[in-house]
C-alpha cells in the first residue's frame, strides 16, 4: 500500500479508536474448549493470553483505501491466484474488514488458526514489541495430529522461532492452520495497528453470532 494511503488509514484508525471493542481473554493454542481428558497444564489445555481492540467493517469509511482495495477485482484476483482459492466477502456486516489495535502490553498469544489463510496489512508499527513470531508445520490438523510435545516445547520457549519483520503498508498472506504463531506484547506508547482483510472460499458465509459477540461485543 502506498505511503499516502497508509497515512489516510492511520488517521481514520486514530479518529475511530474510541469506537473499538476491547477484549482480553485466556485461551489454549487450539482455540477450542478445554479437553477434560488432559490436565489444565497439558499443552492441549494450557492457557495463553490475548488482548486487543477492534473496529469492524461497518465502522470503516465508504471511501477508505481499505474498502477500495478490499472490493477491487484486481486485488481479489491477485489473492485468489496466490492462494489458489476463489474468494468471497463475509455475509455479515462486521467481519470482512477489521482494524486491530494493540496498545502497550497487549499481545496475541500462541495459537493455530481455524481458517486456511489470513490476509493482513500493517498500518502502524509500535516503538517496540509487536513482533510476529511463528513455527511452521507444527501440526497437521487435517490428519488430527496435534503434536502436543512440540507445542509444549514452544510454550516453554525451547524452540527457535521465526520472526517476520514488516513495515507499514506491508501485505502479509499467512497460512496459520498448521503453523503456530503469536504477536509479542507491544512496548511503548505507539499503538500497533493492523488490518485483517477477511475472505471466505465459499459465498454467503457469516461469522457465527457467538463469535461476533466474543470478538465485537455486538451483532
Amino acid at each position: 500500500m502506498k505511503p499516502e494511503a497508509v497515512e489516510q488509514v492511520k488517521q481514520e484508525g486514530l479518529e475511530k479508536q474510541h469506537q473499538a471493542y476491547y477484549t482480553a481473554s485466556q485461551h489454549n493454542v487450539y482455540l477450542a474448549e478445554s479437553d477434560p481428558a488432559f490436565g489444565d497444564h497439558h499443552p492441549r489445555n494450557a492457557k495463553v493470553t490475548s488482548s486487543k481492540g477492534c473496529i469492524t467493517d461497518d465502522v470503516i469509511g465508504k471511501d477508505s483505501p481499505l474498502r477500495i482495495m478490499y472490493n477491487a477485482d484486481a486485488f481479489r484476483d491477485f489473492l485468489g491466484d496466490v492462494l489458489e482459492e476463489t474468494l468471497y466477502e463475509y455475509a455479515d456486516p462486521l467481519s470482512s474488514i477489521n482494524l486491530h489495535y494493540a496498545s502497550e502490553g497487549q499481545e496475541l498469544g500462541w495459537h493455530f488458526d481455524n481458517s486456511s489463510f489470513a490476509t493482513t496489512l500493517l498500518i502502524q508499527k509500535p516503538a517496540g514489541g509487536g513482533v510476529f513470531e511463528y513455527v511452521e508445520n507444527m501440526r497437521d490438523a487435517d490428519r488430527g495430529e496435534m503434536n502436543y510435545e512440540g507445542v509444549d516445547r514452544v510454550l516453554k520457549g525451547e524452540v527457535e522461532v521465526k520472526q517476520l519483520s514488516m513495515e507499514p503498508g506491508a501485505l502479509v498472506l499467512f497460512r496459520g492452520r498448521n503453523a503456530i504463531h503469536r504477536v509479542t506484547p507491544t512496548q511503548g506508547d505507539i499503538t500497533r495497528m493492523l488490518v485483517v482483510l477477511a475472505y471466505n472460499n465459499q459465498p454467503d458465509v457469516a461469522l457465527s453470532e457467538t463469535a461476533r459477540m466474543t470478538f465485537y461485543g455486538r451483532l
